[in-house]
């Protein structure tokens, strides 16, 4: 019963951390996006003069807030609210990521200072590297990669079509 337990564990927290890692792929432009058009020089000066352990209470704050909205979603999409449960999944995936993303960029140097954080971000990488290098993410990515330049041949043949029609 124990192995079954522990098995089911790790299939879980896979599972968990694959949905971030392909959630995380999809923010981070995002979070680029963010960094350029909103600066807010004064939150910026004031997050990176932070100590490191005031930094990692700081960078925990989004997870520790939005991470429940998974059970929630599940809840939701249990009792027959299906849509609703997609969008607050969603929605509440990409806002944590974006904080999490724009938080880790202006402390990462003080998190890296905390022994544990830098071993487990240390491990973190690893299985990042190891999953980014599988056989099943390459086809995830060729896939996507295959759908994005068929959207945008899509998207140029409209306009092009469009442009047609205003001008007769």
């Amino acid at each position: 019963m124990k192995r079954i337990v522990r098995a089911a564990t790790y299939v879980l927290a896979v599972i968990y951390f694959l949905v971030d890692a392909v959630f995380a792929a999809l923010t981070r432009p995002i979070s680029k996006w963010l960094a350029r058009h909103f600066e807010m020089r004064w939150l910026r000066s004031w997050i990176r003069s932070l100590p490191p352990y005031p930094s990692l209470a700081l960078f925990s704050v989004p997870v520790i807030l939005l991470e429940p909205i998974k059970p929630l979603a599940a809840y939701m999409a249990a009792t027959g609210q299906l849509i609703e449960a997609a969008l607050t999944f969603l929605g509440g995936e990409v806002l944590k990521l974006v904080l999490v993303e724009r938080l880790f960029c202006l402390t990462r140097d003080k998190l890296m200072r905390i022994p544990a954080f830098a071993w487990a971000y240390g491990h973190y990488t690893r299985v990042k590297a190891w999953l980014t290098a599988s056989e099943a993410w390459q086809r995830i990515q060729a896939l996507r990669r295959a759908a994005f330049d068929h959207l945008q041949a899509w998207r140029e043949s409209a306009s092009r079509r469009f442009a047609w029609d205003h001008r007769r």
